[in-house]
């Protein structure tokens, strides 16, 4: 009883202080994702540390916070190139000077460490630069309405899945990766994903009951995949829980694995032409 009343003093602190910095905009939402993905990149460094991994610790946090920079809405009015983007810039200069840094100031197993850098920054940083970029498209008005969809949906997901595999769970989804998720408990949180952005759509009228379907099929797999993803990211790892940052919920990580995956999803649905107004 005294976790789950922890688990539900932080959901409901964390929902309260997330809905007031994505309500007040981007120059609420910088400062909180830096600081969300230099969390993330010290736990999932504390895992590597476990397992005798090394990384540039330092070059790792400012490439963070300069891709979280380069996710802002004025950037995407001024891109470097036509189509491109400066998160893409960002990247680019981030594996040249660690793959130059390997060369010059090589460590025990330079290849190693340029991997699990690399995969530190587009796992963190680049999902969490999504953030911004969604709750800016396609404008500040609308933008709020779709940042709250992947938030809602994947609440709901995770409510109808947690029931759907306590009362129907029978066949393993992923037993090597997570042993406690079923397929009955996917098939629940789609259905609860489901009737949530059926409603959100229905009230606001931004998309067809197809299209709502569609998207509520694409958001609860991306969750499903972002959960399993930290699941075998741990596992690798050795790690039980990401950190401990958040009592009831573990660390950074083990709380927002599900919206690393959703909220790109949401904002790449976004772009599909076939669906935009």
């Amino acid at each position: 009883m005294e976790t789950l009343s922890s688990r539900v003093l932080t959901s409901v602190v964390g929902f309260a202080i997330v809905s007031t910095i994505v309500w007040i905009g981007w120059w609420a939402m910088l400062p909180a994702l830096v600081f969300v993905s230099v969390m993330g990149l010290y736990e999932y460094i504390r895992m590597l540390d476990r397992n005798d991994i090394d990384v540039r610790r330092a070059s790792l946090g400012v490439f963070a916070a300069a891709i979280i920079v380069a996710s802002l809405p004025i950037w995407t009015q001024t891109p470097p190139w036509p189509g491109g983007s400066w998160r893409e810039v960002v990247l680019t200069v981030a594996v040249a000077y660690l793959l130059v840094m390997e060369v010059v100031r090589p460590g025990e197993r330079p290849l190693e460490r340029v991997v699990y850098s690399v995969f530190g920054l587009l796992y963190i940083p680049w999902l969490l630069g999504y953030f911004l970029l969604l709750r800016y498209s396609p404008d500040a008005t609308a933008g709020l309405l779709y940042f709250a969809l992947p938030l809602l949906a994947t609440f709901a997901a995770d409510i109808g899945g947690f029931f759907g595999g306590y009362y129907f769970g029978r066949r393993k989804l992923a037993p090597e990766v997570s042993p406690g998720k079923t397929v009955e408990g996917a098939i629940g949180g789609l259905l609860a994903g489901f009737l949530i952005v059926l409603a959100i759509a229905s009230l606001t009228g931004i998309w067809s009951p197809l299209e709502s379907l569609l998207y509520s099929i694409l958001v609860a797999s991306a969750s499903q995949l972002g959960d399993l993803a930290e699941s075998l990211v741990k596992r690798a790892l050795k790690t039980k829980d990401s950190g401990t940052s958040l009592p009831g919920h573990g660390g950074f990580l083990d709380r927002i694995d599900s919206l690393l995956f959703a909220v790109p999803a949401t904002y790449l649905f976004l772009q599909i032409s076939v669906f935009s107004r």
